[in-house]
């Protein structure tokens, strides 16, 4: 592994950890119909998408999303599939102006997510950043509860209020809930979403304390059971943040963000989707995240010390036979090698030997 690209060194460490924990390799389609993405491009990170005609005319995109390929090609079944991948896509990244191609490696969970799943998948999303670097964060959310916060609050105004609470600007909400003479009590739940935020070992019991709605009593319960399962091992790691808020017309329940130090924006997302599979036509459940290797670059791609571990060097007079044992011998003891003619430019090795 050690001549391999960052990402691709790290792709292989992940899929390694889901695939340790029964999430089977899935392999989806370089490209899908463009209406796929069109009908789903508030999913998509990114709406833009490279699109061309096929030999039939008709209208073709590479993919710039891996969720949408595997819900669409999985059976609607009672059973319950458990994927991981790895795969590139191409679309333009956060902040930038141009298609790139991206490796992207995650998980997916389709046909019943129960509480022991949702844990699961939030603590192999902590093992992911862990796996990245030693100073991690995962922000994690509830959009039940915030579903049930907004329940009194008219359908037209709910999206700006999203907003507000994206961008954490309490003021704005402050002005927002007064201008639509929303009741003290719901105004004020409404600012905790901004406010109450943290170690979920010190936030979540302020949330438990609070007198919600009763449709926010299951959702955090929900939210203990797979937090304390995450956390194990990784205590003050996994904060409670309600600004982590996703299009509530795909996402549902348990949501969450992934940040490793060294890179400015976040490098895991995931969540629960059940509505995209209802917008789907499918009745299953669904759960997963992607770790965005193009992010990682800056923080993971270091040279290593050397490029092979045994170069080999030859002369016209070495014996090709004692050549060709002497390379096979070194492989056979797990070590890199190099073959090459005396006097060409040497690559980096740990130790070199002379034929």
């Amino acid at each position: 592994m050690r001549n391999l690209r960052a990402d691709e060194r790290m792709s292989i460490e992940l899929r390694s950890l889901y695939q340790r924990h029964g999430y089977l390799p899935y392999r989806v389609n370089q490209f899908e119909e463009y209406d796929l993405y069109m009908r789903n491009k508030r999913f998509l990170i990114s709406e833009h998408v490279l699109a061309f005609s096929d030999m039939d005319g008709k209208l073709m995109a590479l993919k710039p999303d891996v969720t949408l390929s595997i819900v669409k090609n999985t059976k609607d079944s009672a059973d319950t599939t458990k994927v991981s991948y790895a795969e590139r896509v191409y679309r333009v990244p956060r902040g930038e102006h141009r298609f790139k191609e991206i490796m992207q490696t995650g998980l997916e969970v389709i046909g019943r997510v129960d509480d022991y799943t949702m844990g699961e998948v939030l603590a192999l999303a902590a093992g992911s950043l862990q796996a990245i670097g030693p100073r991690w964060a995962l922000d994690v959310a509830d959009l039940d509860i915030v579903s049930g916060i907004l329940e009194p609050i008219e359908e037209s105004v709910r999206a700006q209020m999203l907003a507000l609470i994206s961008e954490k600007n309490l003021n704005g909400l402050r002005a927002l809930c007064r201008a639509q003479g929303v009741g003290e009590r719901t105004a004020a739940q409404l600012y905790s979403l901004i406010t109450v935020s943290g170690p979920f070992e010190t936030t979540l019991p302020v949330w438990e304390r609070m007198a919600l709605p009763d449709a926010c009593r299951e959702a955090l319960c929900g939210l203990r059971g797979a937090l304390e399962m995450a956390a194990q091992g990784c205590a003050g790691r996994i904060n409670i943040d309600f600004s982590v808020v996703n299009d509530m017309r795909y996402y549902n329940g348990l949501i969450f963000t992934g940040f490793v130090e060294g890179v400015p924006t976040s490098v895991l997302s995931g969540g629960r989707y059940d509505r995209l599979m209802r917008r789907m036509g499918r009745s299953s459940q669904a759960m997963g995240f992607a770790v965005y290797l193009d992010q990682l670059g800056r923080l993971l791609d270091r040279r290593p010390e050397a490029d092979v571990d045994l170069l080999i060097t030859y002369t016209e007079a070495t014996d090709r036979r004692a050549l060709l044992a002497a390379a096979r011998e070194a492989t056979a003891a797990g070590e890199s090698v190099r073959v090459q003619r005396a006097g060409e430019t040497a690559v980096r090795s740990r130790r070199t030997l002379s034929l």
